[in-house]
């Protein structure tokens, strides 16, 4: 009989194309993962993979054996998810992701007034860049994220939250002469200091910007905004930076932060969830108890007048 596992096993191995990495992430060895795979194949009557010296490929029929597998697996969650529903709002487990430019400054407050409000939730957090986010909120890795919208994936529903506007981080030197300058044209004169591929606030800056040339797309792309505050305040650069970050990363003895006089770009923080899921009424909650959260005091970081 074909089980729950064995599909779950396949589904990892499918994504993967790695049996190592397939084990890994389903927490078993790879000999277990390797036999219970082989297991379903006999038990299907198919060949469910091709191995190609250290690598592996999914033949046609495993394929569609791996889209089957996925689409029970999400039904399961969702089965599980409705249980959880008929146990009180924002109970048992969830899994909440969130992009690293949000999760340092607001993830505290956010466990703190869980654990007051909702003292049943089990909250697990897992903190990675937007794509993957987006990609394991599609296949039921994650329950919910919370990262900047809008998200291209008609699978996914969103709640707005808040909007972050954007400041400009320069070297408190330099402060005095930006204050007299036009801020758009001065931007576009400055090396600008960017996250590395991958993250939203990089994309963000450079939209707003409209820097297309190869000297600002190879300028350092940091892991962290704190490496590019170091950046800024060594007088590197500048940077645009979310106000939500300000407090945490602005060192006011070395950074000063303009704010744009009109127009400030901004980006929209959101909640966003599977369209299939059954805990709609628990991600409204979640989202709520976030939108009433008062961020951080701008006090360490306030901008200086334009």
């Amino acid at each position: 009989m074909v089980t729950l596992r064995q599909l779950r096993y396949f589904d990892a191995l499918a994504r993967t194309k790695h049996f190592g990495m397939a084990a890994d992430q389903c927490a078993v060895t790879q000999p277990a993962l390797s036999m219970q795979i082989k297991e379903l194949g006999r038990e299907l009557g198919v060949e469910l993979v091709e191995r190609r010296g250290n690598t592996i490929a999914v033949t046609l029929a495993g394929q569609e054996i791996a889209a089957r597998a996925e689409a029970i697996l999400n039904q399961v969650r969702e089965l599980s998810d409705y249980a959880h529903q008929h146990q009180g709002l924002l109970t048992g487990s969830l899994r909440l992701g969130i992009i690293p430019s949000v999760a340092p400054y607001l993830l505290p407050a956010i466990l703190t007034e869980v654990a007051n409000h909702y003292p049943s939730l089990d909250l697990q957090i897992r903190e990675t860049q937007t794509g993957a986010l987006v990609e394991e909120l599609v296949r039921g890795d994650l329950d919910a994220a919370l990262l900047a919208l809008p998200i291209q994936q008609p699978q996914v529903e969103t709640m707005a939250l808040f909007d972050d506007r954007f400041l400009i981080a320069v070297q408190s030197r330099a402060a005095e002469d930006w204050a007299n300058s036009d801020l758009r044209t001065r931007i576009g004169q400055e090396r600008l200091l960017l996250l590395e591929e991958g993250h939203c606030l990089r994309d963000q800056a450079l939209q707003f910007c409209h820097i297309a040339n190869m000297q600002a797309r190879k300028a350092l792309g940091a892991a962290s905004l704190t490496t590019i505050m170091q950046m800024v305040a060594a007088g590197h650069g500048i940077t645009l930076l979310p106000e939500l970050c300000a407090q945490a990363e602005v060192d006011r003895q070395r950074v000063a932060l303009i704010e744009f006089p009109e127009d400030a770009p901004m980006r929209t923080v959101g909640l966003a969830w599977r369209r299939t899921s059954t805990r709609k009424s628990d991600f409204m909650a979640l989202g709520n108890l976030i939108k009433s959260l008062k961020r951080p005091d701008a006090g360490a970081g306030k901008p200086a007048a334009h």
